[in-house]
């Protein structure tokens, strides 16, 4: 069976804890990033500092009205218990939510590309976008070639994770023609990571949300 959602509910919850199975504890908070423009109401998730501007990543098949939305991130301070608390705390992106209604998600369904089957999946596999430079990113479609700036360690992206020392973020970065996108640390860094499409009892969409895997299965958190 192909890999499901969580409950997600517990990600974008401040103050809930859990313990990894080799002791560090993390607690998570809720970090707003502000508004994200979505002119055409088609959704991309990426690398930003691979993909940016290629064209090579297609929005996601679900798509909402143009608008502007929220976003907001379920960053992990980390720490163990037996060590004083550090002057710099570790901090890990564990997921990020494109808000589109204040409604819960009841369904949860992964966020395609046009022509991605999940049927054609195996147990645990998903479909999800590769990260090469340790960063994840949600921007409108049409927005795909508004940062010409950005290339490598150049431009406004660059400059908002250097300006603090390549903290996780969020951070929401303008780019040309009005358009702007949110970018962050992925979680643990480099690897694949799925977005999944959360939908109200009616099922209309109440969200996106890309995990970073950085909370560890329910299963796995002590009762």
């Amino acid at each position: 069976m192909p890999l499901t959602a969580p409950d997600y509910a517990r990600h974008f919850t401040p103050g809930h804890t859990f313990s990894y199975e080799d002791g560090p504890v993390g607690t998570l908070s809720v970090v707003d990033a502000g508004e994200l423009r979505l002119p055409s109401g088609s959704v991309v998730a990426c690398d930003p500092f691979i993909c940016l501007g290629t064209g090579d990543i297609p929005p996601f098949t679900a798509r909402v009205a143009p608008g502007s939305y929220r976003v907001e991130a379920a960053v992990v301070t980390i720490t163990r218990p037996e060590e004083p608390p550090a002057r710099d705390p570790h901090l890990r992106i564990a997921a990020v939510r494109l808000v589109i209604a204040d409604r819960t998600a009841v369904t949860w369904e992964p966020a395609l590309h046009e022509g991605q089957d999940p049927a054609t999946l195996d147990e645990d596999e998903f479909f999800g976008y590769g990260v090469d430079a340790g960063t994840g990113c949600f921007y409108d479609a049409a927005a795909d070639d508004s940062f010409p700036d950005c290339e490598g360690d150049e431009g406004p992206l660059w400059d908002a994770f250097e300006a603090t020392g390549h903290q996780p973020g969020p951070y929401l970065v303008d780019g040309e023609d009005g358009h702007n996108l949110v970018a962050f640390g992925s979680g643990w860094g480099d690897g694949a990571y799925p977005t999944w499409v959360g939908r109200d009892a009616q099922g209309e969409i109440t969200c996106f949300v890309t995990d970073f895997f950085v909370v560890p299965p329910s299963e796995d958190l002590p009762a």
